[in-house]
């Protein structure tokens, strides 16, 4: 029986998502051996560095990727949300397991929503897409950058570095940790997520069949079908992954609903459709295609100019 080793990012998180893979795999019947190679990346070594600028949430899979193309692992485990849209050659992502909830988080100490923090709060954020769209709602309130593993944040916030910070919902599940701290689970239809966010991607080479065969067994169709139609949403926009753009779909009675978003860094000027289908591709290029004609474009090129 052949033994596998699984890539992995050394944080908490990462770790954990790992070995609820390997969970899901024993229950759908797959025996072998599986070790884990834990991997630190770009992305882990510069927490002083913005991921704008350090190049989008491609940061943390280069050194993974490459021991997946030099055999050194057999897949690997990711959230699916710091996967770019096209993959180095030889690579596919090959399944995606059942998605935890996609929405944001906000976290205070004082159980305060949104809406009910005080005038000038401070709010940590890693995301140019959470901030912005914090901007929009409450424009009196300065966002600030926040970096490190998700307990790290909570304590900063917990010093008074923050009055508030947002998370993703699916992490903070997933740790079960910061959950008394959570005042607002942020509605997805006015707080976009991410695309992607919430689901795992299992990335292995293409030509190892064996291995397919093993990851597709725990293979969500429904959470496969949503987030490719967001993904496809995103692969419509020239650096949409540096800009702040949101993209949820979710699947109901065998139609799929996609809600599309670009915005400003400062939540001023936003453009979001919503619509409808049967085809992911096909309702993907609609919303993108709506999103363009109101200028999406433009609102992308101007955020890339201010992180230059």
């Amino acid at each position: 029986m052949r033994q596998l080793i699984v890539g992995s990012r050394k944080s908490k998180l990462a770790l954990i998502q790992t070995k609820w893979v390997l969970a899901e795999l024993k229950k759908a019947g797959i025996q072998n051996p599986i070790h884990i190679r834990e991997i630190e990346t770009k992305g882990d070594k510069n927490l002083n560095v913005s991921l704008p600028k350090l190049g989008g949430g491609g940061v943390f899979l280069e050194e993974i990727e490459k021991d997946l193309l030099d055999e050194r692992i057999d897949f690997a485990v990711h959230s699916l949300k710091d996967i770019p849209v096209e993959l180095p050659g030889g690579l596919e992502v090959t399944s995606i397991p059942v998605r935890e909830d996609p929405r944001d988080a906000l976290l205070n100490r004082d159980g305060q929503s949104l809406m009910e923090l005080p005038e000038g709060a401070v709010i940590g954020t890693s995301s140019l897409r959470r901030a912005a769209q914090l901007m929009r709602q409450r424009p009196d309130v300065q966002t600030k950058w926040i970096r490190g593993p998700i307990d790290s944040r909570i304590d900063q916030m917990l010093a008074g570095d923050f009055d508030a910070i947002v998370l993703a919902m699916a992490g903070l599940n997933r740790l079960g940790i910061g959950q008394n701290f959570i005042a607002e689970c942020l509605p997805s239809d006015t707080f976009v997520p991410a695309m992607g966010q919430g689901a795992l991607a299992i990335e292995s080479r293409e030509a190892d069949e064996e291995v397919r065969g093993m990851l597709m067994k725990i293979n969500d169709e429904a959470t496969e079908k949503a987030v490719i139609t967001e993904r496809a949403f995103l692969s419509s926009f020239d650096e949409g992954e540096q800009a702040p753009i949101g993209g949820y779909a979710y699947i109901d009675e065998g139609v799929i609903y996609l809600h599309g978003m670009v915005i400003d860094a400062k939540g001023q000027k936003v453009v979001e459709h919503e619509a409808s289908g049967k085809d992911p591709m096909t309702l993907a290029q609609e919303v993108a295609d709506v999103l363009i004609d109101r200028g999406a474009l433009d609102i992308i090129a101007e955020v890339k100019q201010e992180m230059q």
